[in-house]
């Protein structure tokens, strides 16, 4: 099957970018160097394409109810212009992917957004790449089998999606963007709102996957040249958007968890956070009981006191068992240091020792909370 394409694939091409299949999309993972792309968002600002992301849209007058029943955070909570940070789960409680729910404005104009015009709820959501049909399909069949009322379409090949991250990404997307009685810098984070990009309509957010400020934009597919064009910092690709995500220990996707290969829930995952009992969801009562009884293993930051990079996938040992497994690793450019994050039995603190076992060799190694940077 061929791989997705970006709207902007020639454009990155034209720019020197290496290419990966990253979710079943081609996707630039890197334009200069990685050290050299996660340097500037860490220090000044960097553009990513990350418009592999998957953008479903859900309105109408059960809408609520509907993105309340599959996603683990409390969805009332949210006003218009409002996100949260969620989970997917199963009736196990397992995560079958993360995502950001964003509530859009009840007033939406059809004309300039794609919105019906009701006043009903309407919602985004973004899930990881290559989920999206996945969760069309999840949501479709819960809204078919209890009967609510709720339109749900896939917009992935709408919308073309950039962040816009590092310290001097406010500025740069203050001036960039503009937004009806006031400015993009006065958004908290995970607030966004509609606003006028190189003259096109785009949803503008104060979230993102690096641990610095900035911004996530989406805009019409047919815009995403004229939109990128307006940022003028680094370009950046998947690879170091890898690296700056692991020094704050932000999860993976497909990697950090798996349904399948390594099924884990909010609690073992260290997103407690995203999960609201008091509402009603598919998984609750397995991670009510779970949150009564406690998690066996926990997911956490290793750093690496000897040569090597740990890697997903290798051993982590104590006392020469094997007690854990790597599920990312790199060397953290910002520290000079490898670092990695797994998990590991739930009583293990800062500061205890481990190995991380590479190539047959145990190396030593200390567990460390992350984010790995202040």
């Amino acid at each position: 099957m061929a791989l997705r394409q970006p709207p902007l694939a020639s454009v990155h091409a034209d720019r020197g970018a290496g290419f990966t299949d990253f979710g079943g999309w081609e996707m630039p993972v890197e334009f200069d160097s990685i050290r050299a792309e996660h340097t500037a968002v860490r220090e000044a600002a960097g553009i990513f394409d990350v418009s592999h992301m998957g953008e479903i849209r859900v309105e109408g007058p059960d809408a609520a109810t509907l993105m309340q029943r599959l996603t683990t955070n409390d969805v009332s909570a949210l006003d218009p212009g409002d996100s949260q940070y969620a989970c997917i789960t199963t009736e196990e409680g397992v995560i079958l992917d993360d995502t950001v729910v964003y509530r859009l404005p009840s007033d939406d104009d059809p004309d300039r957004t794609g919105g019906s015009g009701s006043e009903d709820p309407s919602f985004l959501f973004i899930p990881n790449a290559g989920h999206d049909e996945e969760m069309v399909q999840r949501w479709t069949t819960y809204r078919d089998d209890h009967d609510l009322d709720a339109a749900v379409e896939n917009v992935t090949e709408e919308w073309a999606m950039f962040a816009v991250q590092g310290p001097e990404a406010p500025e740069l997307v203050d001036d960039a963007a503009s937004v009806d009685g006031g400015s993009a810098t006065d958004l908290s984070k995970f607030e966004a709102t509609w606003a006028d990009v190189s003259g096109s309509e785009c949803w503008v957010a104060r979230t993102g996957y690096t641990g610095e400020d900035g911004f996530e934009v989406l805009c019409p597919w047919d815009a995403a040249e004229a939109v990128w064009s307006e940022f003028d910092c680094q370009p950046c690709g998947l690879g170091a958007r890898d690296t700056l995500r692991m020094e704050y220990g932000f999860l993976l996707s497909g990697q950090d968890f798996h349904p399948e290969e390594n099924p884990r829930t909010p609690y073992e995952a260290g997103v407690s956070f995203t999960v609201k009992l008091d509402t009603e969801f598919v998984g609750r009562d397995a991670l009510a009981a779970q949150k009564e009884r406690g998690v066996e293993e926990s997911f956490t930051g290793i750093k690496l006191q000897e040569r090597g990079v740990a890697r997903h996938g290798y051993e982590v040992t104590r006392g020469g068992e094997v007690v854990g497994e790597i599920t990312s690793g790199t060397m953290s450019p910002t520290l000079g240091e490898p670092i990695a994050l797994g998990y590991l039995p739930s009583e293990y603190a800062d500061g205890d020792e481990v190995n991380v076992v590479i190539r047959g060799d145990e190396k030593r190694a200390t567990v460390t909370s992350p984010p790995f940077i202040k």
